[in-house]
């Protein structure tokens, strides 16, 4: 059994990963200060005796004794990154500074949840761990796209200098139950508009392509970065499908069965135009690859909303 600390533990992601790791037979600290996440993704959890909520802010240091770290604290969607854009960065390069401490004294292996915005508005297509980005580094996604890479880059000094056993992945779009229905991602953002029989909001022409995982699929490739011997990382996480969101949203509302209407908005500032994963190396060193095809994983994630809703 081993002791292991996930901080956005409270999150979409965290309280999956956290599912996940009690299964595999852990004691499990979740820390979350619920600017994002919730109680509700971890209620079913917090009469496990293997299992403890602390409310706690990443960006103050705190003293643990833990073996393993997934340090996933940081607002994900455009929505609430740009709510408060100094507090995200502050989240993303002071919480990860926090935790690359709190592994060097601990002697803890850390594995830091980047992302695919490291790439930006890409001029290679599709992105392999090699390309390093075009990135506007004043633009209104600056806070969460450059503060997920100056945590990379701390990472990378601290295994440097520190000798911290670190693991980095790079998570592309990730969709499933427990998303926020207002987080202003595009996955819950359709799926809850079609529910409502409300207009669905597509950006420019809808030509814009992403790559959907399904949130299962996404936790095993996390535990098996953790797991992995004499791999550092960085390692592209994410379906190869893609997909425009005209197409994306025709689906929902085939699956949903709704009379929505599909309506155009502007484009937002600095919105990728293409997104896809090259996951060669995941492959290779991890054995991983998505199983969940984007249909399934969608009727998954409606039935969920139709719940909640």
């Amino acid at each position: 059994m081993k002791r292991i600390l996930v901080t956005g533990g409270a999150g979409f992601l965290g309280s999956h990963l956290c599912d996940r790791l009690l299964a595999d037979g852990n004691d499990v600290i979740c820390l979350d200060n619920l600017f994002t996440g919730s109680k509700d993704n971890i209620r079913h959890l917090l009469a496990n005796p293997y299992f403890e909520f602390i409310r706690y802010d990443v960006t103050e240091p705190i003293r643990l004794e833990v073996d393993q770290i997934y340090n996933l604290a940081c607002p994900a969607s455009p929505v609430h990154y740009q709510y408060n854009p100094i507090k995200t960065a502050k989240t993303s390069v002071l919480g990860a500074m926090n935790m690359l401490g709190l592994a060097k004294r601990t002697k803890a292996r850390i594995l830091q949840a980047s992302t695919s915005e490291v790439y930006g508005d890409p001029k290679v297509h599709p992105q392999p761990e090699s390309y390093w980005g075009s990135v506007n580094p004043i633009g209104i996604r600056s806070c969460y796209d450059e503060g997920k890479r100056l945590a990379e880059t701390l990472f990378f000094d601290y295994h440097r200098q520190n000798g911290v056993d670190i693991r980095v992945i790079r998570i592309f779009n990730t969709y499933g139950p427990r998303m926020n229905p207002s987080d202003g991602r595009v996955v819950s953002n359709f799926i809850v508009q079609a529910l409502r029989g409300e207009d669905i909001t597509v950006y420019g022409e809808g030509i814009q392509t992403r790559s959907f995982c399904y949130v299962d699929d996404l936790i095993d490739g996390m535990v098996r970065m953790m797991e992995a011997e004499d791999f550092t990382g960085p390692v592209n996480l994410g379906n190869p499908g893609e997909f425009t969101m005209l197409e994306l949203a025709e689906k929902v509302i085939r699956l949903t069965g709704s009379n929505s209407r599909i309506v155009h908005e502007s484009l937002p500032s600095d919105d990728p135009a293409q997104r896809r994963p090259v996951i060669d190396m995941a492959r290779e060193k991890l054995g991983w690859y998505p199983t969940v095809g984007l249909e399934e994983g969608l009727q998954r994630t409606i039935a969920y909303f139709r719940e909640i809703l």
